[in-house]
């Protein structure tokens, strides 16, 4: 098989536990792009979240793709072109938040230029700061404040307590938005039937690349539907067990240069 497109998510699959990309790895993905393969970084982190790992690999001299926000917002790395777009309207955001505050979880939404809390010491804020590079602003009710269409909002809590509330915090709202699980301890919501692969099926028809054109590579519950679509599904040696349970392959963990020995054995 040709393959025209690989699409990597990138905590736990791309980057080690360092949250760097091994040399090995770097190598064969610039040499994949050198024979013309599109790299598309697909992962729930916002557009800013992802122009280190753009850069280091070059995505933005080769129109690589950035597929953030699990997919809620898809843009041209060379370019800087927004290929696609679904944006929570901001009434209905101010509802969803209204419904977050009844439950021990911190809330987070990001305008990819600062990330709005309503506790700057709440679960994995630092975290989520840390990994996008992004400021921190604090309000005292985000339901009440927020002034934007966000792309997705994030909630934290330790997994113990997000699994216990996961099913009343998603019950009334299941019809309007897709909740998934990115880590142990982050629940995503945008908006219904968004995800990685739906948008990732959207921009490869646009690009006239078939799903078996294509090697997807993952860790987590949010790169299932990506996984699913791809010709070449991979689950890392450290991804959860329902994602190892319908890829195609399993490779070695992210710390192992798991995606190299695929890529080198395909590519």
């Amino acid at each position: 098989m040709s393959y025209k497109m690989i699409v990597l998510d990138i905590d736990g699959t791309l980057t080690n536990k360092e949250k760097e990309i091994t040399p090995r790895t770097k190598t064969i993905l610039k040499k994949a792009q050198e024979q013309g393969i599109i790299l598309a970084l697909a992962s729930g982190r916002p557009i800013i979240g992802l122009r280190k790992f753009s850069h280091e690999l070059e995505l933005d001299s080769h129109h690589g793709l950035l597929l953030a926000y699990n997919g809620g917002r898809v843009i041209d790395a060379q370019t800087d072109q927004l290929l696609y777009e679904k944006l929570i309207p901001l009434d209905q955001a101010t509802t969803l938040l209204k419904h977050f505050e009844q439950f021990p979880v911190t809330p987070m939404v990001t305008d990819d230029s600062y990330l709005y809390v309503p506790d700057i010491n709440g679960y994995k804020v630092d975290y989520e700061k840390s990994i996008n590079g992004l400021p921190v602003k604090e309000v005292s009710c985000l339901s009440e404040t927020l002034n934007f269409s966000p792309v997705k909002v994030l909630l934290s809590a330790p997994n113990d307590i997000l699994l216990s509330i996961m099913d009343e915090i998603r019950k009334p709202y299941e019809e309007e938005y897709s909740f998934i699980m990115s880590e142990s301890f982050f629940l995503e919501c945008n908006m219904k039937g968004i995800s990685k692969g739906s948008s990732l099926a959207r921009i490869c028809h646009q690009m006239q690349i078939k799903p078996e054109e294509v090697i997807a590579f993952g860790d987590a519950p949010n790169d299932l539907s990506t996984i699913k679509f791809a010709g070449l599904g991979v689950a890392m040696g450290n991804a959860c067990q329902e994602l190892k349970d319908i890829a195609n392959e399993i490779t070695l963990t992210n710390n192992e240069d798991g995606v190299a020995v695929i890529l080198e054995k395909y590519i």
